[in-house]
C-alpha cells in the first residue's frame, strides 16, 4: 500500500460500505472465506514454509518463530474462528437503550461501527485473518500493518480475503495490508487521523511505545502482561498445582501466560515444593524469593527485577505471602491490569479478589490462558486492551463498535 491520500480515501469509502452491509451479506463472505482457508492449505504452508526459512536465516528462534509457524491445526483454527465469528450476533444497530422520556421523544442507543481500524502486529500471520473477521463482522475496514517477517504468509491470506469479498461484489479495499517496515511510512499512518479512527498495536513493548509515542490517534494498547496466580490457603493443592503449570507451560510466549505465583504462607510448606517440582519437570525456571529458595533448594534467587517482569519465556517468578492482603498488596505494585487469578474454596476470599484486583480479567479457579476472546465466546479477538477506554479485556465484535444515540420526536422543539 502507498500511503498516499487517494489510497486511504478508498479504505475510508470501503469502511462506510461495509458499514451498511446486510448481516448475512457479511456472514456468507465470513463461511466462504473459512471454506477457502481450508481448500488453500497447501499454498499457505508453502508461504508460510519460505517465512520460516528467512526469518531463520536472518536468525530468528524461540518463541518469535514458533509465532510466526503455521500448520494445519492453525490454519484449522482460523477458519472455525471465522465461521465462530459469522455465527455470533451482529453488534451493529443493537440497542443497548429504548426508552421514551416524559416530552414524548424516543430516544434509543444503538452500536455503530468505528470506522477504519489499522491494526500493527508482530509475527502472528493468524492475525491477519482474525483481525479482518472481527472488523468486517462489526462493519469496520481496516488496514493491517503485519511484521516483514511474515509477509508471505499474511499476503497468501490477504489475497484469499479479497477473492471472498469481490465474490460478492464487496469492496477489496475492506482489507489493506502493509507489508514492508518503513517506520517513516508507519509514523506518517499514524498521523492520519482525518483517515483512521482507531489504532490496535499488538506485540512487543517496543512496538507498543512507539505507536503510543507517534499516534495522533486514538489507540487501544496494552504494554504488559504481567499475570499471577495467588495460591489461596484454603486451595485444592492439586488442582491449583495443574492451574499453574498450565498458566504458565500451554504457551509461554503469549501474554496471558503467567509469569509469577503467589502462595498463601499457611499452605507454602507444602505447596513450594510440589509447584519447584512440577515446575522443572516441564522445563520452566523457577525464580523464587527467599522463603521459596528455602523451601525449594536449588531454586534460582529472584532478584528485584524479576517481579513485575513479562518474561515470556519458560521462567516464572515464586513468592510467599502472608495473606491474601499481602497478594492484593504485591498485584497493585506489580501488577498490569492483565489477568489475575485467584485458587481457593474460600467463596468470600473469591468474591473479595475479583472486586478489588480491577484487572481486565479476573478468574476464579482456572487458569490465566482463559482471558483469551475464543476462550471467552466471542470470536476471535483482534486483542486485549489494559486501556481503560471503551474496551478493557479480550476485543470481540462489540468492542470494535461505538455506541450512538437516535432519537425520534413528532415536532419536537426546545
Amino acid at each position: 500500500m502507498t500511503t498516499t491520500t487517494d489510497a486511504l480515501q478508498q479504505v475510508r469509502k470501503a469502511g462506510r460500505r461495509v458499514a451498511i452491509l446486510e448481516t448475512e451479506q457479511k456472514n456468507a463472505c465470513l463461511r466462504r472465506l473459512a471454506e477457502d482457508l481450508r481448500q488453500a492449505l497447501p499454498e499457505i504452508l508453502e508461504a508460510n514454509a519460505m517465512d520460516l526459512e528467512a526469518a531463520a536465516e536472518a536468525g530468528v528462534n524461540g518463541p518469535k518463530l514458533d509465532r510466526l509457524r503455521l500448520d494445519a491445526a492453525k490454519i484449522e483454527a482460523m477458519a472455525a474462528g471465522v465461521e465462530q465469528v459469522a455465527g455470533l450476533p451482529d453488534p451493529v444497530l443493537a440497542e443497548t437503550v429504548n426508552r421514551t422520556l416524559d416530552n414524548g421523544l424516543q430516544v434509543r442507543r444503538v452500536r455503530t461501527p468505528i470506522g477504519v481500524i489499522m491494526m500493527i502486529y508482530e509475527a502472528r500471520p493468524n492475525v491477519t485473518v482474525d483481525a479482518f473477521a472481527l472488523c468486517f463482522k462489526s462493519g469496520n475496514a481496516c488496514i493491517l500493518k503485519g511484521g516483514k517477517e511474515a509477509s508471505r504468509s499474511n499476503t497468501k491470506l490477504r489475497d484469499l480475503i479479497v477473492a471472498a469479498l469481490t465474490r460478492d461484489g464487496l469492496p477489496a479495499e475492506a482489507i489493506t495490508l502493509i507489508t514492508g517496515s518503513d517506520r517513516e511510512e508507519l509514523k506518517e499512518l499514524l498521523r492520519r487521523d482525518d483517515v483512521i479512527d482507531l489504532v490496535i498495536p499488538r506485540g512487543g513493548e517496543p512496538l507498543i511505545r512507539f505507536v503510543h509515542e507517534h499516534s495522533r490517534i486514538p489507540t487501544v494498547q496494552h504494554f504488559h502482561g504481567v499475570c499471577h496466580l495467588f495460591v489461596d490457603a484454603s486451595a485444592d493443592l492439586e488442582q491449583a498445582l495443574d492451574v499453574c503449570v498450565n498458566a504458565k507451560t500451554s504457551a509461554p510466549a503469549t501474554c496471558n501466560s503467567a509469569e509469577a505465583v503467589l502462595v498463601h504462607l499457611e499452605i507454602a510448606p507444602v505447596f513450594i515444593p510440589a509447584l519447584c517440582e512440577r515446575m522443572a519437570a516441564a522445563g520452566v525456571e523457577v525464580r523464587g524469593d527467599a522463603a521459596t529458595v528455602q523451601l525449594a533448594p536449588g531454586t534460582r534467587p529472584a532478584t528485584d527485577a524479576d517481579w513485575g517482569t513479562e518474561f515470556l519465556d519458560r521462567i516464572v517468578a515464586v513468592r510467599v505471602v502472608d495473606d491474601l492482603d499481602g497478594a492484593i498488596e504485591h498485584i497493585e505494585r506489580f501488577g498490569s491490569d492483565h489477568t489475575e487469578v485467584i485458587l481457593t474454596r474460600d467463596p468470600n476470599h473469591a468474591e473479595r479478589f475479583t472486586r478489588e484486583v480491577q484487572a481486565s480479567c479476573t478468574l476464579v479457579n482456572a487458569s490465566t490462558r482463559f482471558n483469551d476472546g475464543f476462550q471467552l465466546g466471542l470470536g476471535a479477538e483482534i486483542g486485549i486492551s489494559t486501556s481503560k477506554v471503551h474496551a478493557f479485556g479480550p476485543m470481540g465484535l462489540e468492542e470494535l463498535t461505538v455506541q450512538r444515540y437516535v432519537v425520534q420526536g413528532n415536532g419536537h422543539t426546545r
